[in-house]
Order: C-alpha cells, then structure tokens, then sequence
C-alpha cells in the first residue's frame, strides 16, 4: 500500500494522492493509503464504508464543520504521474485529479490533520464514486447508511472554485425525449415515416429555447436546456421508427425538481419524457453565521456554482454547505487539467486559519 504524508507541504501531498490512481469504482488502493494514514492520527478518530474514509475531532466544541470530498476521478488519460511546471509562486502541477478534485482533498487533510485541536470540531468526509450515476454515489450512501458520521453545522465540499467561494448550486435533471415514426425500406422511404427526421422539431424547441437568471439569495445562477445526445435508427437502409433525445436542464435553486420537470415537460408539450435523472439544487446558505465568518476569511468574495456538486446533499440535511477549493472548474476532466500551487497554498491557509479562529 503506498505510504501517505499528511505532514507534507500541500502540493507533495496533492501529487501523492494524484499518483494513487482511483477511477470511479477502483478507490480501493487510495482509501486504505488515506485511511491508514489518519489512524496514525491520535486527534482524530476514523470510520470507513467501503471506500469512504470519515475521520472526526471530538473536542466538545460548540460548533463542527464537515470538510468534504470525493476521492474518485474520470479514466486517466495518459495523464499521469503527475508532472511539475514552472518555478517559485507560479509553480504548477499538471495531471488527473489536480482540479478534480484531490487538490481539494489534500488542503482538506492538510486542514484536518495540521491542526489538533481547531476551535471547530471538524469533520473529515472523503468518499467514493462521485463522478459517476447518482446511485454510486459514496456521500449518499453515507447519508443513508451513517447520516450521524456526516452531521455537521456547516459543510465545506473542495469542489475545484478556483480558490473563491461558490455558493449553492444549480439542480440538474435528465429526460429523453420519444419521437416516434413508422418503419419501412430506405428504398420506399415514403411509405414510412423518418423519426430522425420529426425529432428536427425537438432541437427546434431547443434552439428558440432562452435560459432565465435568476438571483437567490443574492447570486444569481444561470440555467440551461441543451441536447445532449440524440440516438435512431436500427440498420442503414431501414427508416427508423423511433428517435431518442436526451435533453439535461440545469436548474436554479429557487426550483424545486418538481418545479424543473413542470417546466420542461411544458418546453416539450406533446411528447413522452423519461426521467433519467434528477437531483435538487442548493440554495447558498450564505446567511450562516459561520458560513459568513467563511467569506470573510476568504476575503468576502462569493459566486453562485453554476453546475451541480454534493453540497445539495448536505442541503438536503439542513446543513448549509458551499464550495471551497483549489484549481479552474474549467479544467475539471480535461486531458490538460493542472492546478497553480498558489491556489492550494491559498485555499489551505484559509481553512486553517478558520478553523483555528477564535470563536
């Protein structure tokens, strides 16, 4: 089992864990490498469910934040090990994971393990499966199975936020859109009717479709409707009699899911929709009393988080939770995904010094 130090400077310990591959479904080899190294770890005590590793203080403190994040990755893609770029402050790590999201994961160790008796109980949540369908996912088999482990005041996910706080986060939901025709011989097309061809009228919807703003909680998220596959047709010379566009909706937190699929079954009235897939927004929570003590620590600036991350889970639980952490979401799952270290350094010294602050 490789050998991690938790002690090390915040980037040697984002390349260890980076050079540990995990792929969804395969973090076996890293959680026993995290697990073993925070039982070494006499402040903490550790619990594991399959390959989530959760480590808590138990100081009595009158307050506990949960840090969370998940320790699964996209396939590699002959992007690792990692590699170095770069000199002094402009110092960059290149390879998969250093956005998404293990340089999250090492500040939120480098926080956890650095301070032995922070003036918040914390929570350490690393878990699996989180880039993958929605029923693997590691932190909802924790709410289900140890919702206790997960209980928090407030919740921190490293999601990648390029070291500014990002509040909430849309909801998104999945449809496939039925256009139905009738089958015949492509040499006597006109006795059939081309479902590839009727489906011309769904990506028409799409494209006159105008996606609202709108503000919560004084941010304001932006929303989407967009195909994003489109599938038909059995044999090259058969007319198909059916053509399938899955469609995702990227909805705002003032929307419930109830609300969003209202309104997308109103965009595509007259055809039959299947839900794939559905999970709720997060509103930002930002009226926290400890939420805010937060932004003002990262120096008071906060944006909305336009895509969707697990902090509706802890949302859902009546924790508020926002996204904190190292490296551009733009670069989350790209081949050229890197991460500055000035980011990492950053992102760990607030988090330090919140949770050490004085209450």
């Amino acid at each position: 089992m490789p050998a991690l130090d938790l002690h090390a400077p915040v980037d040697a310990l984002t390349a260890a864990l980076c050079d540990i591959p995990s792929v969804s479904g395969s973090e076996g080899m890293l959680a026993d490498a995290v697990e073993g190294a925070l039982r070494a770890e006499p402040h903490l005590s550790v619990q594991r469910d399959g390959n989530a590793v959760v480590a808590r203080t138990a100081l009595g403190r009158s307050e506990r934040v949960v840090l969370a994040g998940h320790l699964d990755t996209v396939p590699v893609a002959d992007n690792l090990p990692v590699r170095w770029e770069g000199e002094g402050a402009g110092r960059t790590l290149w390879g998969r994971g250093t956005v998404d999201m293990k340089g999250g994961v090492a500040v939120a160790l480098h926080a956890a393990v650095g301070l032995s008796e922070p003036t918040r109980d914390v929570t350490l949540v690393l878990y699996d499966c989180e880039e993958v369908e929605a029923v693997r996912n590691g932190l909802g088999r924790l709410v289900a199975r140890h919702p206790d482990w997960v209980a928090g005041d407030v919740a921190v996910l490293l999601e990648p936020t390029a070291a500014d706080l990002e509040g909430g986060c849309n909801g998104t939901l999945r449809v496939e859109v039925a256009v139905t025709g009738r089958a015949a011989h492509s040499a006597r097309s006109w006795t059939g009717v081309n479902a590839v061809h009727k489906a011309a009228d769904v990506l028409d919807r799409l494209v006159a479709y105008e996606p609202r703003q709108a503000e919560v909680d004084g941010l304001v998220y932006r929303e989407g409707l967009n195909a994003v596959g489109i599938s038909g047709g059995i044999a090259g010379n058969v007319i198909p009699d059916r053509c399938t566009v899955t469609v995702n909706h990227r909805f705002a937190p003032d929307r419930t899911p109830e609300q969003a699929l209202a309104h997308v079954r109103e965009v595509f009235d007259g055809y039959d929709l299947t839900v794939t897939d559905l999970s709720p927004g997060a509103r930002p929570g930002l009226d926290h009393p400890v939420v805010a003590s937060l932004v003002a620590a990262a120096g008071g600036r906060v944006g909305p988080k336009l895509g969707w991350t697990d902090v509706a889970r802890f949302t859902a639980l009546g924790v508020p939770a926002v996204n904190y952490g190292p490296g551009d979401p733009a670069l989350a799952h790209r081949d050229d995904e890197h991460v500055p270290v000035e980011q990492l350094n950053r992102c760990a010294a607030v988090l330090t010094a919140w949770l050490a602050q004085e209450q």
